[in-house]
């Protein structure tokens, strides 16, 4: 019975060492991910909060004033034909 007895206790020994260091391994482990989660978090930019706030509604007198002014700029020769109808398709496009 005594060689019986060692036999259980060695093995309880065995199997208790082998649970604790598989714990303390994977604790270290996790340890180590949350880190490096953390510092990969730090370096992404961050992402958009969620989809853009609507736009206010256009105030279209205004929109109606640049278009007069690029009207004047191109008449007084600043403004190229092109550079003219560039800047009016992104005034109406916004």
């Amino acid at each position: 019975m005594p060689g019986l007895l060692r036999g259980v206790a060695r093995t309880a020994v065995v199997a208790g060492t082998a649970t604790a260091v598989s714990n303390r391994v994977s604790r270290r482990q996790q340890g180590r991910w949350a880190q490096q989660d953390y510092q990969d978090a730090a370096l992404q930019p961050a992402a958009p909060a969620g989809p853009p706030a609507a736009q206010p509604p256009v105030d279209m007198s205004s929109k109606i004033d640049q278009l007069k002014q690029l009207g004047e700029l191109k008449a007084q020769g600043v403004l190229t034909e092109a550079e003219f109808e560039e800047q009016k398709s992104r005034l109406l496009s916004s």
